[in-house]
């Protein structure tokens, strides 16, 4: 295959997995403006108004924030908080805003969760309602349906992103043509619309009635919810492939069906209460109602396969416990499923269909977190524009500047609606700091005590040269490049004998996504048939302690013998004390996240049949 047909057919997979939450906004956003809490009137300069605001927040956020800068700031390949975070680190280690950024990265991955809870719940939801159009009887199949479809979404997450955006890229594309044919034939019949393209009609509202037009951002921004997911799923398809299929085929598709819908509803003003689907002729209904239903499916898709990327650079990062990450590709790194992640989202999901029951309520918690996120990646993306790629400010300033008041004024929009739920986002994103700073600071108190109390090398040394030698290699795994771990140490007290060979492990994440082959291992030796050994590995790949071991025998002529090879892991049961360090609660609360951790015989791939575990104590 060429490259240009591989960028074009991950475009279309693209297409399926990346702007499902984005190409489904339609089916409300529009209307939310008219019968939302805040209603305007539904009469030409409200219309055109509101269309243009809808407009310009798919050029300006979509088109030229994320498609055009924010997608440049990728850390080789991969997009997200997080890998934003490791790309300014790893370029300006020593900066005094570094902190800062860190927390803004940690906030903005913690809201994003609660967008991941969310868009499911109100996407699905808001195609299913649809059936009340056919039938009003069939209201009550609409709660029933609803959950049939995200458990079944749900369940279709273990195959994996790769074989989803195959599958769903069509019908995707499908979807963006009849909206944008549906929305093109009521332009052709009200070409008045078209005006709303100038943003004059947008600026003369904010000038004429700021109260009316304030409160409307907080509804156009539902527009662009799904904006955050291409750069997080950057890392699953690549930026060319998003880009072309944005301004190929999304950007006009959703321009033309919000102008259609403003069309119809200048000649029909009654259509508000479902110009999308009213757009349709009756014969076309329910072929209509049926796609849109995979539409929504599809655009949970966008926002899942999302929250499973930054779960997994949030563990490689040392920002949450290892979690059980299952690759679903052996063609893409990026494509994997966390089997914890989906199935809190699935509960939630559930939970957000039965508590709030219909879209129109759930648009009221939906916008915060969005915009919330919005925000904190423009702040960041700033740091990136003029410290490191250093753009001439000139007109950087006024393009970046722009940008920033945007998305403040959608987050003050939108933080309106705080007491109609947008109080359950902001509650999440509390809970997930709290759970990363928490799991953070205690691995840091953890990693410091084993150091403090490990035995200097030289003193083991000594001890080493009158043990009792038996065959084989040890592995031993240390989080430090200093001392001797404490299993060794065990092992030795207790059996009175050491390995031939032994190896003090450690595993490195790096700051990059990957790490090439020619730089994953290195062995320094230590004496006494004692070496240390430094694997590296990027935040985004799957560490193999045996894979990188047998690269030993190429590049440093090492014997390693699976079968006399033997792996003893330190297990730290953690004790919470008040010792300085963290107050007693988040301590109780780290050892808890400690108990549900994946093991390291797990996490590294270490052969179950040829490991042995030693526990100790650690207070913290």
């Amino acid at each position: 295959m060429t490259p240009g047909r591989g960028t074009w057919r991950l475009a279309l997979a693209a297409t399926g997995v990346v702007f499902g939450d984005i190409g489904t906004s339609p089916l409300y956003a529009f209307r939310e403006s008219f019968i939302g809490r805040h209603r305007l009137p539904v009469d030409q300069p409200h219309v055109l108004a509101v269309l243009s605001m809808l407009l310009w927040a798919l050029i300006l956020v979509v088109t030229v924030k994320y498609v055009s800068v924010t997608m440049r700031a990728d850390n080789r390949g991969e997009g997200g908080s997080f890998a934003l975070l490791a790309l300014i680190q790893r370029i300006t280690p020593k900066s005094p805003v570094l902190p800062a950024i860190a927390a803004a990265a940690l906030l903005a991955t913690a809201l994003f969760y609660g967008d991941a809870m969310l868009t499911p719940a109100i996407s699905i939801l808001s195609a299913v309602e649809g059936l009340t159009l056919i039938e009003a009887r069939l209201t009550q199949a609409i709660l029933p349906l609803t959950l049939v479809i995200v458990a079944g979404l749900f369940l279709l997450q273990r195959r994996g992103t790769g074989s989803l955006g195959t599958l769903f890229g069509p019908v995707m594309a499908l979807w963006f043509v009849v909206i944008a044919v549906l929305g093109g034939l009521q332009v052709a019949a009200n070409p008045i619309v078209l005006k709303a393209i100038s943003p004059l009609y947008a600026l003369g509202f904010l000038v004429q009635d700021p109260i009316r037009a304030f409160f409307t951002l907080g509804t156009v921004v539902l527009a662009i919810t799904g904006a955050e997911a291409l750069y997080a799923d950057m890392g699953h398809f690549g930026r060319r492939p998003i880009s072309r299929s944005w301004l190929g085929l999304a950007l006009p598709a959703l321009m033309l069906c919000y102008a259609g819908q403003s069309a119809l509803v200048l000649s029909t003003p009654a259509a508000i209460d479902s110009p999308f689907y009213l757009m349709a002729p009756a014969w076309a209904l329910i072929p209509l109602i049926v796609l849109a239903s995979a539409a929504t499916v599809i655009a949970s898709q966008s926002i899942i396969s999302g929250a499973f990327s930054v779960t997994q650079q949030a563990v490689r990062l040392g920002y949450a416990p290892r979690l059980r990450i299952l690759h679903t590709s052996g063609a893409s790194v990026g494509q994997i499923y966390v089997p914890m992640v989906n199935a809190v989202l699935f509960v939630a999901v559930v939970g957000l269909v039965l508590g709030f029951g219909s879209s129109s309520r759930l648009a009221a918690a939906f916008g915060l977190a969005v915009t919330a996120t919005m925000v904190l990646t423009t702040l960041m993306i700033g740091y990136v524009i003029f410290r490191i790629w250093r753009w001439n400010r000139l007109w950087a300033i006024p393009l970046y500047g722009v940008l920033l008041l945007f998305d403040l004024g959608l987050f003050a929009a939108s933080a309106t609606k705080f007491a109609a739920g947008g109080w359950l986002p902001a509650s999440v994103a509390i809970v997930l700091v709290t759970l990363f700073a928490t799991w953070r600071k205690g691995r840091t108190l953890i990693k410091a005590d084993l150091e403090a109390n490990a035995l200097p090398t030289d003193a083991f040394l000594a001890t080493a040269a009158k043990a009792t030698r038996v065959p084989g290699l040890a592995v031993y795994l240390t989080s430090s490049e200093e001392g001797v771990p404490p299993a060794l140490l065990h092992n030795l007290k207790h059996n009175h004998v050491l390995h031939e060979r032994v190896y003090l492990v450690t595993v490195e994440t790096a700051l990059t996504p990957t790490i090439g082959v020619d730089r994953r291992i290195e062995l320094t030796e230590i004496g006494e048939g004692l070496a240390r050994v430094r694997i590296r590995y990027g935040f985004m790949q799957e560490p193999s302690v045996p894979g990188a071991l047998n690269l030993l025998t190429e590049e440093a002529g090492e014997r390693i013998d699976p079968m006399t090879t033997t792996y003893f892991l330190s297990r730290q049961i953690v004790l919470p004390s008040r010792r300085p360090g963290m107050v007693l609660w988040r301590e109780q609360l780290f050892a808890a996240m400690s108990r549900i951790a994946a093991t390291p015989m797990t996490t590294f791939h270490l052969p179950v049949n040829r490991v042995i575990e030693l526990g100790s104590q650690v207070e913290i």
